[in-house]
């Protein structure tokens, strides 16, 4: 049998090139390996939440652009979090077992307080638990992440450890599986790719849209003039280059700009012409799945109606192990 994989994706509105290259093109390369299971995690999203209007839209695109990408339903379990109610209520209990200085302690929630100043609510102190009870739910012993979530697992396994030596054995203790993808930069070169930045592509840009973007965008800062040479160990267009331009092509690439053969100019329209052919059939299926919503909520009912019965399982047991079946 498979070894279980869960991961999750917040509907936050675009999903960008980022999202894909960090986390959605090995989620499609893992359903072969596990049996996956991938959830769009709206009660996460509430954290952040500015405007409820268009919410749901924006969790039924999210969707659908997760299978438009190749997140199969016929070969993983695809589903939104709060169709499954036992996810707040494991959340619950597993918060009892876990210590403030725990929390205290997570670097990315003091990197979102920082964000969010005017909004630090107990949802984003809070998060890694219920991220926890998103895994152990169904007692997942792989979980794809990041280099900046490694340590929210952590976190989960001495929830894990912390739950079975007080009451049972229920948990397995989850391990990360880390994203080895170089971490993809905004177009601005200075910060993560994030749509509230402004500095991303997005899966569903046209032709037009990426063209331009990548016009305005920075590369090596030390190239002044055309007949500089450049550096693209630094330059953060060549690091897109590697991900969505063919090898031998970056290769000529690198030397050019070594050697001040090539331009930033020409360098951005290669990679605008490659990243086009790549992402234009996950455009073209995201519209496709659009204008077909019922099979999009199909899918994500029937991945709801298999979790819940995985789910329902695992909190009998948690109860009757807290003592209160």
């Amino acid at each position: 049998m498979k070894k279980r994989l869960f991961s999750g994706i917040q509907p936050s509105g675009e999903i960008h090139i980022g999202n894909y290259l960090g986390a959605l093109k090995n989620w499609v390369s893992l359903m072969a390996e596990f049996e996956s299971i991938y959830c769009v995690v709206d009660y996460h999203a509430l954290t952040s939440l500015e405007q409820p209007q268009g919410f749901r839209a924006r969790i039924l695109n999210t969707a659908a652009m997760l299978m438009a990408v190749g997140i199969d339903p016929s070969k993983c379990t695809l589903f939104v979090q709060s169709d499954v109610p036992e996810h707040t209520e494991l959340c619950w209990i597993l918060s009892t077992v876990i210590h403030i200085g725990h929390l205290e302690r997570m670097i990315q929630f003091k990197e979102k307080a920082k964000q969010h100043e005017d909004n630090i609510n107990v949802g984003l102190f809070t998060y890694p638990v219920l991220q926890t009870a998103d895994i152990v739910l169904y007692k997942a012993e792989t979980v794809p992440v990041g280099e900046d979530q490694i340590q929210h697992i952590e976190l989960a396994r001495e929830i894990v450890r912390r739950f079975n030596t007080k009451f049972a054995p229920v948990f397995p203790e989850p391990q990360e599986r880390v994203t080895r993808a170089a971490r993809i930069l905004g177009l601005d070169g200075k910060a993560k790719m994030s749509k509230s930045l402004g500095n991303t592509i997005g899966l569903t840009d046209t032709p037009d849209m990426i063209q331009n973007k990548l016009k305005i965008a920075v590369t090596d800062i030390n190239r002044k003039r055309r007949s500089d040479p450049g550096d693209p160990s630094i330059c953060n267009l060549f690091t897109l280059h590697n991900h969505f331009s063919p090898a031998a092509e970056v290769g000529c690439i690198a030397s050019d700009c070594r050697s001040a053969a090539i331009g930033c100019i020409d360098c951005k329209k290669k990679l605008a012409n490659n990243m086009i052919q790549e992402l234009a059939p996950f455009r073209d299926n995201y519209l496709s799945f659009l204008a077909r919503p019922d099979r999009v909520r199909d899918a994500l009912r029937q991945g709801a109606l298999h979790c819940r019965a995985i789910a329902q399982k695992t909190l009998d047991e948690v109860k009757t192990a807290v003592g209160m079946k």
